[in-house]
């Protein structure tokens, strides 16, 4: 995909955030525009690209574009529409702090197109989650839950189920990692749990390094159904220098 039809597909987006994206990037990666053009269009999607190709924020952009588009639900029950799920408590961390970037620069750019700054709350549930925080969720939601795959099974097992009904997008970050493990089967049934109390099963996102079959992971990534794999063509460039500390090598003297 060229440059001019990565960027083509910001035009998707809404004022603001297309606005924020523009300002801060040249043009979308090859990994951005494919994920964008399929969870777009509403497809269960997978995107299996390396470090540095931005598919974090491919995962997110959408998700809280769609958010900041449309009111906020007037039931209070139903406002988490966002689950992020991440094997690796650090990881659920980081993406949290990440995410500050884009909702921040998002509401300033609505600023200035002179239209109403979004209002997008994030929190983090973990087994470390204090007991006062995790009642605070249970009670008023945040727009965007970060948790692990543990802590979306007790949640799904408690009365906190309630506080997900609301969910419209599920993202499974490292899912190569626990695609065909003990630990994927349990998150496996846990999605089908969320999709059963929901009035429409989630979109699932899955974020994973390169992995072989790929066609394996998206299977377990939608349980079956059908889903899009975004996959761009990765190649390694060198930028290789080589540097002597004197002149010409052939007249060192012994």
């Amino acid at each position: 995909m060229g440059k001019g039809k990565r960027a083509d597909v910001l035009d998707r987006f809404s004022p603001a955030t297309a606005e924020w994206f523009r300002s801060s990037f040249s043009a979308p990666t090859t990994a951005q525009a494919g994920a964008w053009d399929a969870i777009s269009s509403g497809h269960h999607t997978v995107v299996v690209a390396p470090t540095g190709s931005g598919k974090t924020l491919s995962a997110f952009l959408w998700a809280i574009d769609r958010m900041a588009s449309v009111p906020v639900p007037e039931e209070k029950l139903e406002r988490c529409r966002v689950l992020y799920v991440s094997p690796m408590k650090a990881l659920a961390v980081d993406v949290e702090r990440n995410l500050r970037a884009p909702l921040v620069g998002i509401g300033h750019a609505a600023t200035r197109l002179e239209l109403a700054p979004p209002d997008i709350s994030v929190s983090v549930r973990s087994g470390d989650t204090p007991a006062n925080e995790r009642r605070a969720f249970a009670r008023t939601p945040t727009d965007i839950l970060i948790t692990t795959p543990e802590s979306l099974f007790l949640m799904l097992t408690s009365s906190v189920r309630e506080a997900l009904r609301g969910v419209e997008t599920v993202i499974i970050d490292e899912v190569h990692a626990v695609a065909g493990t003990k630990r994927g089967a349990h998150l496996a049934l846990s999605l089908e749990r969320l999709d059963a109390i929901l009035p429409t099963p989630a979109q699932r996102v899955g974020l994973s390094a390169t992995v072989r079959p790929v066609e394996e992971v998206a299977r377990y990534l939608a349980g079956g159904r059908p889903v899009e794999i975004v996959q761009p063509v990765s190649t390694k460039q060198w930028d290789l220098e080589v540097v002597v500390p004197v002149p010409d090598m052939g007249e060192l003297s012994g």
